[in-house]
């Protein structure tokens, strides 16, 4: 078990850093930003203060989750990823896909076919682990885990375990409209009662800044644009041989015909098109160093399962910060979107601008 330790943030310090960190590299500074620094520097010092003091003032004012929300590209996970790098404790970094494959992961080996002992045990692993959980990019997209979410982040705040989460979307907003919701209510009251919301409100995607295109995102589908992805994968694979993988995940078996040492082309419908999720994403990118995905198309009601999919995909690829090149039939500044997935997938398109445009070497 972990040994709790005393974690004591200089704001003064901590912003002077984050300035210095941002100029290095080359960052615009926002003071949104800094005002959010901030609020994190009260919530680490807070929970860290109520362990030494044991009255009934902090245990009822202690807050165990930082909830950060806020449109796409205005610097959530950068401030995140700046502050979680520097705390000298025992601590996990995951997107939340990976958080929950993870956790069914653990469930299955374990052979704990008990729901409330196979949480209960899991919350133990994390503690062995860390005391403080960072969750990028936090969403509710399945019936499965909106059901299992209530019971597992209770049984990880009664472990002590700090939860830092970034997500675009509000708390309330969470798994909207999905199968069930009623059963997905009791999560939200656990986060609102032991988190501390902060809304970074910035009206600029800095992803966007000094791009005025995505450099290989191509539209629409026509011979033209064929000729050009044809024309680019050519010179990428260039010299390379052909190297076709077979993965295996869970019992599924997934093919990738167009591999050229690392550089993969796909069809979006041999990606989307079919029942894979995020453990087949992850293993794709194990083995891929470039991406070029053809025939995206157009989306809608009828193929939000397509289009959830392909969130799922840009997701994990974004993680990895793998380049891609997208031949599609939307532009991206005019693309269609299923209803309930609009506010994900404004996420998805805005990162489709640093992944076009990600250089890429070939050797």
């Amino acid at each position: 078990m972990i040994d709790n330790k005393l974690l004591i943030i200089n704001v003064s310090l901590l912003i002077n850093k984050f300035l210095e960190y941002c100029r290095v590299n080359k960052y615009q500074q926002n003071k949104k930003q800094v005002e959010t620094l901030k609020l994190l520097e009260k919530f680490f010092n807070q929970t860290h203060i109520s362990n030494i003091f044991s009255n009934f003032f902090f245990r009822a004012n202690n807050k165990l989750c930082f909830y950060l929300h806020g449109e796409v590209g205005v610097g959530k996970t950068m401030i995140l990823d700046f502050l979680f790098n520097d705390l000298a404790v025992p601590k996990l970094r995951m997107h939340f896909n990976e958080f929950m494959i993870y956790f069914h992961d653990f469930r299955h080996d374990n052979k704990l076919k008990n729901k409330a002992n196979s949480i209960e045990k899991f919350a133990e692993e994390i503690k062995n682990k860390a005391e403080i959980i960072y969750l990028d990019e936090f969403q509710v997209t399945n019936i499965v885990d909106a059901m299992i979410l209530g019971n597992l982040f209770e049984a990880l705040f009664k472990k002590n375990i700090k939860i830092i989460i970034t997500t675009n979307i509000k708390l309330n907003d969470l798994y909207k409209d999905g199968l069930q919701r009623d059963q997905f209510t009791p999560f939200i009251r656990i986060i609102q009662k032991n988190s501390i919301q902060h809304e970074l409100n910035i009206e600029l995607d800095y992803r966007k800044l000094g791009s005025n295109k995505l450099e290989r995102f191509f539209h629409p589908i026509n011979e033209q644009t064929s000729f050009q992805v044809n024309q680019i994968f050519r010179q990428l694979s260039k010299d390379k041989k052909l190297l076709p993988r077979e993965l295996l995940v869970k019992g599924r078996k997934f093919k990738i015909n167009f591999l050229f040492e690392g550089v993969a082309r796909f069809n979006f419908n041999d990606l989307c098109g079919i029942n894979v999720g995020a453990e087949d994403y992850i293993a794709i990118t194990d083995v891929c160093r470039f991406i070029a995905i053809d025939n995206v198309p157009n989306f809608d009601n009828d193929n939000s399962d397509k289009q959830q999919r392909f969130i799922t995909l840009i997701d994990i690829i974004y993680e990895k910060q793998i380049p891609i090149m997208i031949n599609a039939n939307f532009s991206h500044n005019n693309f269609n979107s299923s209803k309930r997935l609009e506010t994900s997938f404004e996420r998805t398109m805005s990162r489709l601008y640093e992944l076009t445009s990600l250089k890429f070497t070939s050797n």
